[in-house]
């Protein structure tokens, strides 16, 4: 009788972004069994369950990040699949219905969008922005604002070589093996990668940070674009070019490093903490007007080839929250 159901309704399939702090999670991914850690997804699929779908809902996510990690703007594809003569969720509804459900106040869903059925939130990602945060001038933890310590990697020192860290930068840019720089455990059957960008700058007084303080910390972030990364690569890219900028190591040996291809050398075990890091956007191609509307990804896509699809901006009026729990 399920099966009868589950072939007389419509699914639809949408492309959720969503944001998270990652203090409180073990990840993104849902955590399975008796663990006691928990990811960002075990509670958007909680949330999804009050849709009442036929089938369950899954979560396909674009890009996973390691416990501790933030989001800005993460992304994923699901199923919604309503009981036969009822019309699929519009978009809008969609996003509220599962921030009503959801029971984390560190996980905001942002917007969702109807995409075709083959479309893979992961596979589909042309574009991917890691940025890292730091603060130089902290000797100890009791000298950063609480609002920070789980938002930043603080160091010690006072100041940065960002002029040695620019030029190190340089030497990542392009496509490169960037085994130095992944950690064990990776699924990635290739490790040549494309980065895209890699910048340095600093970034505007914390706003978390008293007047007084901010006169000796100073805060920077690091940016990474690349169609995607390997396991652990932005932190271990990020620790290398601290280093740098630290003076441990030259501009000159981050070329050595990348060319040697092994990430188990003398400085490549270094790992930046997981809490500095904010995965920014995930963009697709051909919905850089989607980028556009969506505040947390706001960077734009070149124009797509022929053949790329668009979002269905399906209207309110397709499906009420108040028939999700119907």
């Amino acid at each position: 009788m399920g099966s009868g159901r589950a072939a007389d309704s419509v699914r639809a399939r949408y492309l959720v972004y969503f944001q998270y702090l990652g203090t409180d999670f073990n990840g993104v991914a849902a955590v399975r069994g008796t663990q006691r850690a928990v990811g960002v997804l075990n509670y958007l699929e909680e949330a999804a369950e009050r849709l009442n779908s036929v089938l369950p809902v899954k979560f396909i996510i674009s890009s996973r990040t390691d416990a501790g990690v933030h989001a800005l703007c993460n992304a994923a594809h699901l199923d919604v699949q309503r009981r036969s003569g009822q019309p699929p969720f519009s978009p809008e509804i969609l996003t509220h219905a599962l921030n009503s459900h959801l029971k984390h106040p560190a996980i905001r869903v942002l917007q969702s969008f109807r995409v075709p059925s083959n479309f893979h939130a992961r596979y589909a990602a042309t574009s991917r922005t890691y940025l890292y945060r730091l603060a130089t001038g902290c000797p100890g933890l009791a000298q950063l604002s609480v609002f920070e310590r789980n938002r930043c990697w603080a160091l010690r020192a006072d100041c940065l070589d960002v002029a040695a860290m620019r030029e190190a930068a340089q030497h990542l840019l392009g496509t490169h093996d960037f085994s130095a720089f992944q950690s064990a455990g990776s699924p990635s059957t290739s490790t040549v990668r494309t980065l895209r960008r890699a910048s340095v700058s600093p970034d505007p007084a914390s706003p978390f940070v008293l007047p007084q303080e901010s006169r000796r910390l100073q805060f920077w972030t690091l940016e990474f674009e690349s169609q995607s990364f390997l396991y652990r690569q932005v932190r271990r890219m990020t620790a290398i070019l601290v280093a740098v900028g630290l003076g441990a190591l030259t501009p000159t040996q981050v070329k050595v490093i990348l060319e040697s291809r092994d990430p188990l050398g003398r400085h490549q075990t270094r790992v930046a903490p997981a809490h500095g890091l904010f995965l920014k956007s995930v963009l697709y191609r051909d919905l850089e007007d989607l980028a556009a509307q969506n505040p947390a990804c706001t960077q734009q896509e070149s124009p797509a080839p022929l053949g790329a699809f668009r979002p269905e901006t399906s209207s309110a009026k397709a499906g009420g929250l108040e028939s999700c729990l119907q």
